[in-house]
């Protein structure tokens, strides 16, 4: 019989619930002081950081790092499809804010390739050449205009597209971040990510190839893009202007070797040789000498306004168009940067909050957006040239820029023989990112990758791995004993174990296994010392410890007569060995 809580006791937890109540309602100086530390994680290491251990290293590798940057800004904002000043604009601003709002010490944020071809394709796709042709007062026997593109009109709605698109992109990443979305990272695993990248990288050499051979083609975007390009440069392939090849060529090699140099000698070298900024300032000197665009016909950049913009409203009448693309590229844009924080702060001994990760990104994007910047996230090749410096706290040329930049992302194709020995799975996530993306689009093929991989999430839940488990003499470990040899079962108990929680999916299947791995196992034993004949299985003794079940057949059973066997199709096979 239950006896009534005297009323004392009731009291008690009534005040005892409402001081909980109102510690959790109470904003005292600590909660606030730990929630601005948290949003602005500057806080935290400024006020302590050494000055004579840090300074020296950390100007070293922000100039290492900005002579990298300069060159590579440029080169991406091809890709983005914008005017190459906006590539600058891009690595400034959000340098400057994520140093406040960022967790990471060694990544280097700005323009990225992927990110920036994105971006491209959508541009291309809202703002293509053909709505910007005008008749020309140059007519035909001075009756029929002829079309001409404005260029300057073109340039100035695909930036309005840009900006709206990180805008977009940044409230996205920002919101998400203050909901503690950063676990959706987990769904973008290594695999995918590798293979998502590698596809990039084909587009971006696809759509480079037109500047590297000098012929004129017109940007594609959406499914079967890499194919229409090469059948665009290909058909325009007897145009090829041989000076441009020439210095294109020139340029890739001298990078080469200097990446190759850099990665040598990179424990000997004070700071790595600024190949990319050595290529901006020789081709500029040699194109101004020797008049490259007048006599040999090459594109220059030309023109690139100094100073900065101030900041401007951006053009929201645009966004209804682009919700879906600033979904895409705000998850991709975040899964490079917290996989890149991650690796480094693994390395170095610290840790990175993912969801503080998304909030600083957010920021930069959305802030950076009203000063003309494109959407941006960490690069692979700029953080490596921050860490390796000792950094401690936070046309023809650029086409041969972006390719040998990207050097290292066709070195993925290497996972492909590594995944086959190890998980079939993961190289065929690996192989699906890749075939989509490079086929359907960036977009599309993110989005196909995606839903592939939770596809196999499904699969593998279905078909969890199980082992019945042995002790190791002499330790606490409990392993498979079909995979250890000195892994021993106790006598009269069965261990089984499951990799994967129970649901209505893998119920059967976990049913099915345990009795053949148990019940059958225990069969095989007892049998095999002489006992009688087999006969159909009536109970067992289980107890459920989680997804582990520890069995104990010999209550139920009579072991000098028989032993009990649950119903299996092998039983009539097995019954004609035994009888």
């Amino acid at each position: 019989m239950l006896q009534k809580p005297c009323k004392r006791e009731t009291d008690a937890q009534h005040v005892f619930q409402r001081v909980v109540l109102r510690n959790k309602k109470t904003c005292s100086s600590k909660k606030a002081k730990a929630a601005a530390f948290s949003f602005l994680p500057i806080l935290t290491w400024l006020p302590s950081y050494p000055v004579k251990q840090y300074l020296f290293s950390d100007v070293v590798s922000g100039l290492s790092t900005g002579v990298v940057q300069l060159p590579q800004g440029l080169a991406y904002a091809m890709l983005a499809a914008v005017p190459p000043v906006y590539g600058l604009y891009s690595s400034f601003y959000p340098v400057l804010l994520y140093t406040f709002f960022g967790t990471s010490r060694h990544v280097s944020v700005g323009t990225f390739a992927v990110i920036s071809l994105m971006i491209g394709a959508i541009v291309v796709r809202e703002a293509p050449d053909a709505m910007f042709y005008v008749p020309s007062a140059n007519g035909t026997n001075g009756t029929n205009a002829t079309a001409v593109l404005d260029v300057e009109a073109r340039d100035l709605k695909r930036v309005q597209v840009a900006v709206v698109l990180t805008t977009l992109v940044g409230i996205i990443q920002f919101v998400f971040g203050l909901l503690r979305f950063g676990f959706v990272a987990i769904y973008l695993t290594e695999p995918l990510v590798r293979g998502f990248t590698t596809a990039a990288a084909v587009h971006v050499v696809v759509s480079q190839l037109k500047y590297l051979l000098g012929v004129k083609t017109q940007r594609f975007s959406g499914p079967l893009t890499v194919i229409y390009s090469l059948k665009a440069v290909g058909s325009h392939i007897t145009n090829t202007n041989v000076s441009t090849v020439m210095l294109g060529l020139a340029c890739i090699v001298f990078l080469y070797v200097c990446k190759d140099l850099n990665e040598r000698f990179k424990k000997k070298l004070p700071i790595p040789i600024p190949g990319e900024i050595i290529v901006v300032i020789a081709t500029t000197s040699l194109s101004y000498g020797m008049s490259l665009s007048h006599d040999y016909q090459m594109d220059v950049v030309g023109k690139i306004p100094t100073g900065l913009l101030p900041p401007v409203t951006p053009e929201f009448s645009l966004l209804p168009n682009l919700i879906t693309d600033s979904i895409a590229v705000a998850i991709v844009g975040f899964s490079m940067g917290i996989s890149l924080a991650k690796t480094f702060a693994l390395k170095h001994g610290y840790s990175v909050d993912s969801n503080q990760e998304l909030i600083a990104l957010g920021l930069c994007n959305f802030l950076s957006s009203f000063f003309q910047t494109f959407a941006i996230t960490c690069s692979m090749s700029r953080s490596l040239v921050q860490e390796s410096t000792g950094g401690k706290t936070q046309v023809t040329a650029l086409a041969a820029i972006i390719m040998v930049n990207l050097l290292g992302m066709f070195k993925q194709f290497r996972d492909i023989p590594a995944l086959w020995r190890t998980s079939k799975i993961e190289l065929a996530i690996w192989l699906v990112a890749f075939v989509a993306s490079v086929l359907l689009g960036l977009d599309y093929g993110l989005l196909v990758a995606v839903a592939f991989a939770i596809l196999t999430v499904i699969y593998r839940t279905q078909s969890p791995k199980s082992a019945i488990l042995g002790r190791v003499a002499g330790t606490g470990l409990y392993c498979d004993v079909d995979e250890y040899e000195e892994a021993t079962e106790y006598e009269g108990i069965k261990i089984f174990h499951s990799n994967s929680s129970i649901y209505f999916a893998n119920s059967d299947l976990y049913v099915y296994t345990l009795k053949e791995k148990v019940i059958l196992t225990v069969c095989f034993k007892y049998c095999a010392e002489g006992k009688r004949n087999l006969i159909p299985f009536t109970s067992f003794e289980q107890r459920n410890i989680g997804s582990t079940y520890i069995c104990d057949p010999s209550p139920r059973m009579d072991r000098s007569n028989r032993c009990h066997v649950y119903r299996m199709n092998s039983i009539t096979k097995l019954q004609k060995h035994i009888t």
